[in-house]
């Protein structure tokens, strides 16, 4: 359920499960990225380098794809039957902004 925030942007209530799985992809990510800066800090070869930040960047694709099929099954569904018809603009500018 979409609620206002207090800096007056709107936020997403989600189940605990739900922000449970998506906090435990970021904590991957976040160790993920400590540990590229832990291999360029060491002088890591670069190729090695490079495919722990494409491992990244999979990671990160992964968290967006998760969110952003909630988002569309959840918040858009529900704004759309709603009669709120800008969800779907909000959805297109979201979408290009993910598909660079």
């Amino acid at each position: 359920m979409e609620k206002t925030c207090c800096c007056g942007g709107k936020t997403t209530e989600r189940t605990e499960e739900e922000r449970t799985k998506l906090i435990h992809r970021l904590n991957r990510i976040e160790g993920q990225i400590r540990g590229l800066r832990g291999m360029i800090e060491k002088d890591a070869y670069c190729a090695d380098v490079l495919v722990q930040s494409a491992a990244v960047s999979a990671a990160v694709s992964a968290f967006e794809r998760e969110l952003l099929e909630s988002h569309i099954k959840g918040c858009v569904v529900r704004d759309i039957r709603a009669g709120k018809d800008e969800a779907a603009e909000e959805l297109a500018d979201v979408l290009k902004k993910l598909i660079k």
